[in-house]
């Protein structure tokens, strides 16, 4: 969960350790921006977002009593960043969420000075109570595991970790009497994501050293004592403060019955001072993890491996105690980035959730590689399809949509041919001149990319326009693309899912012309299916 201090403290202070996924507390002016309508409706139809307010990181991800529940980092009183709490929607579905109220908010400490900012964390259920947390019962004890960021006259004094626990299946939340269960007496320590580690009967957190790029590893009987077990990191890509750690055993899908351990952290991005996502592929056994230095091999020009190689794509976490059904971990990322995330255009509401990915290892000649597609049941909300089939193209453009209202689903298989630059422009609205708006989808020299620069509104931060890249080698001479559109939501999946580009675009037409394009020689559009989707939304 990313922190930042007062504004002074902002602009003197302008470095890796600022940009961090929680940030420190800000005066109440700052936090509680006005949330008069919005102008032009950039509220996701399918994706997440709150009913008013910001939102940041993904938390407590767990289902739970026959329910998803989606707990996230939530200022109920205004648009930016500020008075931390946890906000709350459950599910049954992953895709259609009922919002609840605030579940464990921002408090004033016993001093009657300083307060408790809820940063990011995780829940777990304690079966049969073994910890003794809820109070008379043996039933199932539900308990998030949190952040608590203390302030002082509005300056962050230290990061500790707490307990909070829940006996009406997470809707009103206690916290404990002996908070903080793990501190270090820093101002760096925060994350911690918790899950019961079946092989040796504990559980186990992994919880983040920011500055010393580092992932502690804890166990515990009890939620209440923790033991250090190991440290990993540095590792990776380490330009900006490391966040929002966790571990998971993932399936090799094309070797069954073989698994890897992987961690995920919240770090820099393959671009100069952005911030993204990273993974480590290795092995685990209980108390260490071990990294796989050949899987996957390292990919130029990244110092790392990208979980997702848009500029909004952050924090994402797994869910604890998936139903049996669902076979492959389900992890959420928050959308947006920090380098902007205060000023993008929407007022009633700022940040946003991805949709629900399945996650996944491949066996691929580079190597074991993450893949992530979205969840089945996304395919439920698509509407009547539009289908097209070998289309050919050479140095020319030709419009698939002239008006298309901007929540829709498109794949595209591509052989590529001759053509130097092949592609689609999505949410496109002018005539070809220089006012005229468009995101550009396209292969070139064996790159994805997706380039935002005329996107719409992009002058709100300078930091804004530009032009993702992620490296993509065609399969059996096919690009695959699933392209998902939601108002102000672009995601790509390339290759069933072993590239990813998010990015957030703000065009300012609710609809928008679909083009395909092939530049310098001859393409061929092999397979083009248009879904609208359907809303979400309460």
């Amino acid at each position: 969960m990313q922190r930042k201090n007062l504004v002074i403290a902002l602009l003197a202070f302008i470095s890796i350790s600022q940009t961090a996924c929680n940030q420190s507390a800000k005066t109440e002016s700052s936090a509680q921006t006005s949330l008069s309508g919005d102008s032009i409706d950039y509220r996701p139809q399918y994706h997440f977002s709150a009913p008013k307010g910001w939102i940041n990181d993904p938390n407590g991800l767990i289902y739970a009593n026959g329910q998803y529940h989606l707990f996230y980092q939530h200022n109920p009183f205004g648009n930016v960043w500020g008075h931390m709490s946890w906000g709350h929607a459950v599910s049954a579905d992953l895709l259609h969420w009922e919002d609840l109220p605030v579940a464990i908010p921002e408090f004033t400490n016993a001093d009657s000075v300083s307060k408790t900012g809820i940063f990011s964390g995780s829940t777990v259920v304690d079966k049969g109570n073994k910890s003794g947390l809820c109070p008379d019962g043996t039933g199932d004890c539900m308990v998030s595991i949190y952040t608590g960021n203390v302030t002082k006259s509005d300056v962050q004094t230290n990061q500790y970790q707490n307990l909070a626990y829940s006996t009406d299946k997470g809707r009103t939340w206690t916290q404990y009497a002996k908070n903080p269960v793990l501190d270090l007496q820093t101002k760096e320590f925060r994350d911690p994501n918790v899950f019961w580690y079946e092989p040796q009967q504990k559980w186990l957190m992994a919880v983040i050293k920011p500055t010393d790029h580092q992932v502690a590893f804890y166990d515990s009987k009890n939620l209440k004592d923790w033991k250090l077990l190991s440290l990993f990191g540095p590792q990776g890509d380490t330009t900006r403060v490391w966040e929002c750690p966790s571990i998971v055993q993932v399936p090799i899908e094309n070797e069954p019955g073989k698994s890897k351990w992987v961690v995920f952290v919240s770090a820099g991005h393959p671009q100069k001072n952005y911030l993204g996502m990273q993974y480590f592929v290795g092995n685990f056994d209980g108390k260490t993890f071990t990294l796989d230095n050949e899987n996957p091999k390292p990919i130029a020009p990244a110092v790392s491996n990208p979980v997702d190689w848009g500029k909004d794509y952050y924090a994402a976490i797994p869910f604890n105690d998936l139903p049996g059904t669902q076979k492959n971990p389900v992890m959420i990322g928050w959308l947006n980035d920090w380098e902007y995330a205060n000023k993008i255009p929407t007022a009633t509401f700022r940040g946003a959730m991805s949709l629900p990915r399945q996650i996944a290892l491949r066996r691929t000649p580079d190597g074991l590689v993450l893949v992530q597609t979205p969840i089945a049941g996304v395919a439920s909300l698509r509407g009547t399809k539009k289908e097209q089939q070998n289309l050919t193209l050479t140095s020319q453009s030709q419009t698939l949509e002239k008006s298309l209202d901007n929540v829709y689903e498109l794949e595209v298989e591509i052989s590529p041919g001759t053509a130097k630059t092949v592609g689609i422009r999505l949410a496109k609205n002018g005539s070809d001149g220089p006012g005229d708006e468009e995101t550009i989808i396209r292969y070139v020299n064996g790159k994805l990319e997706l380039d935002r620069r005329k996107s719409g509104n992009v002058a709100f931060s300078d930091r804004f326009p530009s032009v993702e890249t992620a490296p993509l080698k065609p399969q059996n001479n096919l690009v695959k693309l699933r392209i998902f559109v939601d108002r102000s939501v672009v995601t790509v999946f390339a290759n069933d899912g072993e590239r990813v580009i998010t990015d957030y675009i703000f065009p300012t037409k609710a609809t928008g012309a679909i083009d395909l394009f092939a530049e310098g020689g001859t393409a061929e559009f092999k397979k083009i299916t248009i879904w609208p989707m359907k809303s979400t939304r309460p």
